[in-house]
Parts: C-alpha cells; sequence; structure tokens
C-alpha cells in the first residue's frame, strides 16, 4: 500500500468512532464481501447495480440479471427479498422487457431502483435505459401493484429535460422520494424530488453537484446528509468520493475519498448506501459492484458497514461481518481467522 495512502487512512480511523462491533470467529451466517453471494435455493444471486426497498418488514432486493443463458433481446430485473439481510430468496425475475423505445441491438438498462407510492399504493421502478453507444440517456419506468412484480413499461423521459445516465435511490426519514441522477453535458449529478405518485420528477433540482461523478447514492444519518459516486472510469474501479451537508440543498463540503486505505475502493463501485435503524443503533451500509466487464454475470458485491460521525465517513477494509437486524449492531471478524471464500 502506497505511504500516502497508509497515511490518510490512519488520519481518517483516527477521526471516526467505529460502530458498536466485536471479534470473534465467525459464523456461518455472515456477509463476506467479495465472494460468490447465494440465494436460499443455492443459486448465486443475479442483482447488479441494485438497491433495496424496505417494506412490510421485509428488505427487497432489486438489480440486474446478467446472467448469459437469457434471453439477449430482452433484459431482466431480478428480485430477492430477506428478513435478516444475509439470507435471501429469490422472487423471480421483477421485470422481464424487450426494447421499449426501439433502441437497437445491445440496449442498456441498467441499474434498477424501486419505490412504494403511499398515495397510489403501487410500486415503481426506475432505470437507466440507453441505446449501445449511451445516447439515449433516459430513465425508464415502470409499474406493479405488487413489489415483486411483475413491472409493465410506462415511459421513458429526461428527468429536469437533461440527459440521464448512471441514476440512485434515496427515500428521506419523513418518506420523500428521490431521483440521482448523472447527466454528462451538466458536468455532474443531481438530485431531484418525486411525484407523490412516483412517476415523475419534479423542478426545480433540490441539489447539484459540480463534479463528474456516476454510480450516486445517498443517506441520511445523525442529522447529516452524506452523497456518494464514483470517477467517470468505465467498468475499472476507481477512489469513491463523498460529500457532506445539514440539508439537502447544502452547503456540501468538499469532496473526499471514503477508502483512503484503498486507492481504488477494493475494487467497488458505489451502487447505494442502506441505513438500517434499530433499537440500539443505526448501521449504513455501503452496497458496491466488484465489477468483471468480462463475465459480468459474475461481478460480486461488496457490502460493508460504513464508520460515519461529525461529517466523516469511512469504508474500511472488507472483511466477513454480521448484522443484527433488530438491533442494528454489527459485528466484525477478522479475515485471518475465517478466510472468505
Amino acid at each position: 500500500m502506497p505511504i500516502r495512502y497508509c497515511v490518510r487512512f490512519l488520519i481518517a480511523t483516527i477521526a471516526l468512532a467505529v460502530l458498536p462491533q466485536t471479534c470473534i470467529a465467525a459464523p456461518h451466517a455472515t456477509i463476506r464481501p467479495g465472494a460468490v453471494w447465494l440465494d436460499t435455493q443455492g443459486h448465486v444471486i443475479e442483482a447488479h447495480g441494485g438497491g433495496i426497498l424496505y417494506h412490510d418488514h421485509t428488505w427487497y432486493w432489486f438489480g440486474t440479471d446478467r446472467n448469459p443463458q437469457l434471453d439477449a433481446a430482452k433484459r431482466f430485473v431480478s428480485c430477492d427479498s430477506s428478513r435478516d439481510l444475509v439470507h435471501w430468496k429469490n422472487r423471480g425475475h421483477a421485470l422481464a422487457l424487450a426494447d421499449p423505445e426501439h433502441l437497437g441491438p445491445r440496449w442498456v438498462l441498467e441499474r434498477p431502483k424501486v419505490y412504494y407510492s403511499p398515495l397510489t399504493h403501487k410500486f415503481v421502478m426506475y432505470m437507466h435505459l440507453d441505446d449501445a453507444h449511451y445516447k439515449y440517456a433516459h430513465v425508464g419506468v415502470a409499474e406493479s401493484n405488487k413489489i415483486t412484480g411483475p413491472y409493465h413499461f410506462v415511459a421513458s423521459f429526461r428527468p429536469l429535460g437533461l440527459e440521464s445516465r448512471d441514476i440512485g435511490q434515496f427515500v428521506d426519514d419523513d418518506g420523500q422520494a428521490y431521483l440521482i441522477f448523472e447527466s454528462r453535458p451538466s458536468g455532474g449529478f443531481y438530485v431531484a424530488r418525486l411525484s407523490p405518485d412516483r412517476l415523475s420528477v419534479q423542478t426545480p433540482a433540490v441539489a447539484f453537484f459540480h463534479i463528474p461523478l456516476e454510480g450516486g447514492a445517498l443517506v441520511h444519518y445523525d442529522g447529516m446528509y452524506y452523497v456518494m459516486g464514483s470517477h467517470l472510469t468505465g467498468w475499472r474501479a476507481n477512489p469513491n468520493v463523498y460529500a457532506a451537508a445539514p440539508t439537502l440543498s447544502g452547503p456540501w463540503t468538499e469532496f473526499r475519498e471514503v477508502a483512503p486505505g484503498s486507492p481504488n475502493t477494493y475494487g467497488a463501485q458505489s451502487t447505494f448506501l442502506l441505513k438500517v435503524a434499530g433499537t440500539k443503533t443505526s448501521t449504513v451500509i455501503f452496497m458496491g459492484d466488484i465489477w468483471k466487464p468480462h463475465a459480468l454475470w459474475d461481478s460480486r458485491y461488496l457490502w460493508r458497514p460504513l464508520e460515519i460521525k461529525d461529517g466523516r465517513m469511512l469504508l474500511a477494509e472488507p472483511e466477513p461481518w454480521t448484522i443484527n437486524t433488530k438491533t442494528g449492531i454489527t459485528t466484525i471478524y477478522p479475515k485471518q481467522a475465517h478466510p472468505m471464500q
């Protein structure tokens, strides 16, 4: 590890308070960052570029299914459910979509995120929709009466009239929903409020970050907002960065590296920040994709609790860990004592 990263990692570690945790031998029910993750039927979880929706005491994980054996003319969004964030039951394809806008061969559907509308009692899926050359740059919207689907395509549009590529999802503690989207010509990315039915974006934008980032994610924790993104290096990992603010409209701090101990965020790219509000503490989980561009179906997931305090955020070295979703307390296990498979 380069000396400059060692020093910065040490400074960041001292500056932060570690979430409640212990270090003992790891049990079987652990989350293992970067390992093959199997569902309860023993199949590899295919949920890339995904997001989580908590509904009716259950977490639902949506992501793109990259299995090369699927119909090449369609794009598929998987749905898995869990009560503990460790054991996931496959709920089938929430969306199986043929080219909805005549985008041509190798059309793109990425980063699906699902919202619930208390107004209509329906579930709304947003996705990055594009052609093979990333010129279409729209969001696609699909809707369902059931959280597990099937979702039916409604429309595609450019939020705020702007190009939109990578998207992210945020629902605040008051239930207000937001879309995060990267707009390449604008030189940055936006946070925009969704309508009560979740089918459209309201103007004006709540926040704009004039920095070229993608993989946008956002969380509200302990009175502060934290936004995260990765640099524009395609499938190649890079130093993910974050900023903090007391309100969504700012003022925002400068962007800092979230994993100063790793020059490329341990090989992962941000896709979602998941807050688990327990009876004893709240934990924020970094959800990232470890992309394998030549075998996307074998891309792995890096989930790891973040260490957060007073506007500072740290993603420490990935190690096996568990979470008690009732209390919110996490337990980290040394890799040396129980190597990842």
